[in-house]
């Protein structure tokens, strides 16, 4: 089980990653099905890749009903209000960065929770933070943001690392989430408004390829 502070930042992270799928879903014109499945899918799908990366069977979220109910309510509720949010871009990236930040907190503090050494408590939570947004793109035929966007797994990379070094270090389970969670979130905006991103091929490089198309 999770401790109660882990799971709460879990259950926003849910909240936020769904709001984020759901605009995605709304930019892409789903109807009210669409829209829940990929806002579900976005919200819960990290969760239940760091479940299965731990062992844990059932997935949590298939037998703790809050879990589905968050993401479904965030999901319906940008499907009636988006007039108002999906017009703008900001709302989408904003949410994501929570739910990638909190993920990334919330699935390294698990696993070490759960007994893992410290470099699988890294990766569990890299994982748990992009697996919901990599479902999400690959619903909508998008090219997982992961790969292309700005600092994606970096941010996720840079709250993992933080929250399982400051709980080796003795921060405890209070302070070390919050402090990782507010590192990756802090660094994936950043990149966004800054337009940082990690070196791509050189310009020449895509127009011979797309020419060879």
């Amino acid at each position: 089980m999770m401790s109660p502070l882990v799971e709460a930042l879990s259950m926003i992270g849910i909240f936020a990653f769904a709001i984020s799928g759901a605009l995605v879903g709304v930019r892409r014109n789903l109807d009210l099905l669409g829209v829940i499945v990929v806002g579900v899918a976005t919200g819960l799908g990290g969760g239940i890749l760091r479940d299965l990366f731990l062992g844990v069977h059932p997935p949590t979220t298939f037998v703790y009903w809050p879990n589905l109910a968050v993401a479904s309510a965030a999901s319906v509720l940008v499907f009636l209000f988006h007039p108002s949010l999906a017009r703008n871009r900001r709302f989408e990236v904003v949410f994501d960065a929570f739910g990638l930040g909190l993920f990334s907190a919330t699935g390294a503090a698990f696993a070490l929770e759960q007994g893992q050494p410290a470099l699988a408590a890294v990766l569990i939570g890299v994982f748990t933070a992009i697996g919901g947004g990599v479902i999400r793109d690959i619903l909508v035929n998008d090219v997982p943001a992961v790969l292309t966007r700005e600092l994606y797994a970096v941010s996720a990379f840079t709250g993992s690392i933080t929250t399982t070094a400051l709980m080796l270090l003795g921060s405890g389970l209070v302070t070390a989430p919050l402090i990782g969670g507010a590192a990756a979130v802090t660094l994936r905006l950043l990149s966004v408004k800054l337009g940082w991103h990690l070196p791509k091929p050189g310009p020449g490089i895509g127009g011979r390829r797309a020419a060879r198309d």
